[in-house]
C-alpha cells in the first residue's frame, strides 16, 4: 500500500526484468534464487497467474518474496491481474477460487504498481500510455483507458500510432510513430515490456525489448533482462538477456 503507481528504482547496481510468469512457480524460484541481492532489483512485469498449473503458488511465493524485499522485488500489474475490469480467457486462476479467496487476491492486485523507471529505462506489462507526464501515472484509476493501455496494450513493427483494435486478441495495438512520440514525451531510451510472447524480441531501431518468462505458453524459453546501471544504455541491446 506503501508503493506508488510509478516506481522510481535507484540505489542498485542492476535490474532484472523478468516477463509473464503464468503460473511458473519453477521460473519464479529460479529467478529470486539466481539474482536477488543487496546490488539487485527485481522487477516482475505482470501476469503471474493463469494458463500454467502453479498459479496460486505462484502469487504466493511472490508476495511473501516482496514482503521479505520490499525494496528489491516489485510486482507490477498485468492484464491477467486486472480480472475484475477485464474478462479474458483462460483465467483457471479466478475461476478456481471462492468468492473470499477473488475477493483477497483483487485487493491485493489493485494495489501492484503500474510502471517502473529508471534514469533510462521504463518497464511495464503492455504498451506506453497516451500521458502527458510520467507524473500523470499516479492520477490513473484502475480500469481506465490508461490503465489498459499499459496491461493490455500491443506493439506492431508498423508505421503508424494507433492501429486499432487487434480482431482476435481483442488488444489495442500501436505502432512505430506512437512509440517513438511516448518515448520522447517520457524522455527515455528503452521500454522493456512482456504480455505478448509473439513479438520481435527487439523493435524500433532496438529501443523496445519484450520478453516472456513461463513455460507454458507459446514453449518459447524463458528468459529475463539484465540492466547494468553502471553502463550507459542507448538501446535495449545494451541489456543482457539470460535463459533461466
Amino acid at each position: 500500500m506503501e508503493e506508488k503507481k510509478l516506481i522510481e528504482i535507484k540505489d542498485v547496481e542492476r535490474v532484472v526484468f523478468v516477463g509473464d510468469t503464468h503460473g511458473d512457480l519453477e521460473a519464479s524460484q529460479k529467478v529470486i534464487e539466481k539474482y536477488l541481492d543487496s546490488k539487485t532489483a527485481i522487477v516482475f512485469l505482470g501476469d503471474y497467474v493463469d494458463r500454467g498449473p502453479f498459479s496460486k503458488e505462484n502469487i504466493d511465493f511472490l508476495i511473501q518474496k516482496k514482503k521479505e524485499n520490499p525494496k528489491r522485488i516489485y510486482l507490477l500489474q498485468g492484464n491477467h491481474e486486472g480480472y475484475h475490469f477485464l474478462k479474458f480467457s483462460p483465467a483457471n486462476f479466478w475461476e478456481s477460487l471462492n468468492q473470499k479467496e477473488y475477493q483477497k487476491y483483487v485487493s491485493l492486485f489493485e494495489k501492484f504498481p503500474l510502471v517502473a523507471v529508471t534514469s533510462e529505462i521504463i518497464a511495464l506489462h503492455g504498451a506506453l500510455p497516451d500521458l502527458k507526464s510520467l507524473e500523470e501515472i499516479e492520477k490513473i484509476k484502475l480500469g481506465d483507458k490508461a490503465w489498459q493501455e499499459i496491461t493490455w496494450g500491443d506493439f506492431v513493427d508498423k508505421s503508424g500510432d494507433f492501429l486499432g483494435i487487434d480482431p482476435f486478441s481483442g488488444r489495442p495495438s500501436f505502432g512505430r510513430d506512437y512509440f517513438f512520440k511516448i518515448m520522447e514525451r517520457f524522455q527515455k531510451k528503452i521500454l522493456v515490456r512482456a504480455h505478448d510472447p509473439g513479438a520481435p524480441l527487439f523493435m524500433f531501431e532496438d529501443r523496445c525489448l519484450t520478453i516472456f518468462t513461463s513455460s507454458y505458453y507459446y514453449q518459447k524459453p524463458r528468459m529475463v533482462a539484465i540492466a547494468d546501471l553502471d553502463k550507459k544504455i542507448k538501446t535495449a541491446k545494451d541489456l543482457k538477456i539470460e535463459l533461466i
